[in-house]
């Protein structure tokens, strides 16, 4: 079956991996045949769960199913500030970076389309980016009594609403309400800046993460799944 398609080069991430990426999007002007694919060492593709005939395309031009990817989302309504969250600042750069360097090696970063020190480097640079609000525009931490890092959110306002990036508890502090207490101060993030929604998404492996958003109070929209076609040997 033929499809159409646009592809978008992913500078960032091609600079950042030294490894040239595109995004494949759907519905674009292309046809989706060897000659649009040639010279790219690695494409991406997310195609929403209900799209059949855009899976069976991939698949037969070499595109290898990644992850499956649940999108909420969260009306915001009334929020409460919540106790022990606070903005991140300069100091906690190096913790954070630290904690998000183990936090998401289950995400589609992964071998063998990444190596596991490439994927750790690009979430610590991520959540630093947060702090200094570049992509992400800020990075609230949870602490407990004694100042010591629980967890972290990342988030960005996007297209009208907020936008969760990066929301991990360290393992230590697991079990102890700080996720949901995370997604409360997202929420009130979202409040305070007057947008409507709170959007996340996550792997549907993640079970864990799901759970909490739906105790959370948010609905599941949307699922997709991601499919990577590789030209040349990962890093």
């Amino acid at each position: 079956m033929s499809i159409q398609v646009n592809i978008h080069p992913l500078e960032w991430e091609s600079q950042f991996f030294g490894l040239r990426m595109a995004r494949l999007a759907l519905d674009g002007a292309q046809p989706l045949d060897a000659g649009t694919l040639q010279g790219w060492p690695l494409l991406q593709a997310k195609v929403p769960a209900e799209r059949f005939e855009a899976i069976d395309a991939l698949s037969q031009h070499g595109f290898q199913l990644v992850e499956g990817e649940a999108d909420f989302s969260l009306n915001i309504k009334r929020t409460e500030r919540q106790t022990g969250l606070r903005i991140a600042r300069e100091a906690q750069i190096e913790p954070l970076r630290a904690a998000a360097r183990h936090a998401f090696s289950q995400s589609r970063f992964r071998a063998p389309w990444f190596s596991l020190q490439a994927s750790g480097d690009f979430y610590a640079q991520w959540i630093e980016n947060a702090v200094r609000g570049t992509f992400d525009n800020q990075c609230l931490i949870a602490v407990d009594d004694a100042g010591e890092l629980q967890g972290f959110v990342s988030l960005r306002e996007a297209e009208g609403d907020a936008r969760i990036g990066l929301l991990a508890v360290l393992p230590h502090a697991q079990g102890k309400g700080v996720g949901q207490r995370l997604m409360l101060a997202a929420a009130d993030w979202g409040r305070v800046r007057q947008l409507n929604r709170l959007r996340v998404a996550t792997q549907l492996s993640n079970l864990a993460a799901m759970r909490l958003y739906l105790r959370s109070g948010a609905r599941l929209e949307s699922t997709a799944y991601w499919f990577y076609r590789k030209g040349d040997d990962s890093i």
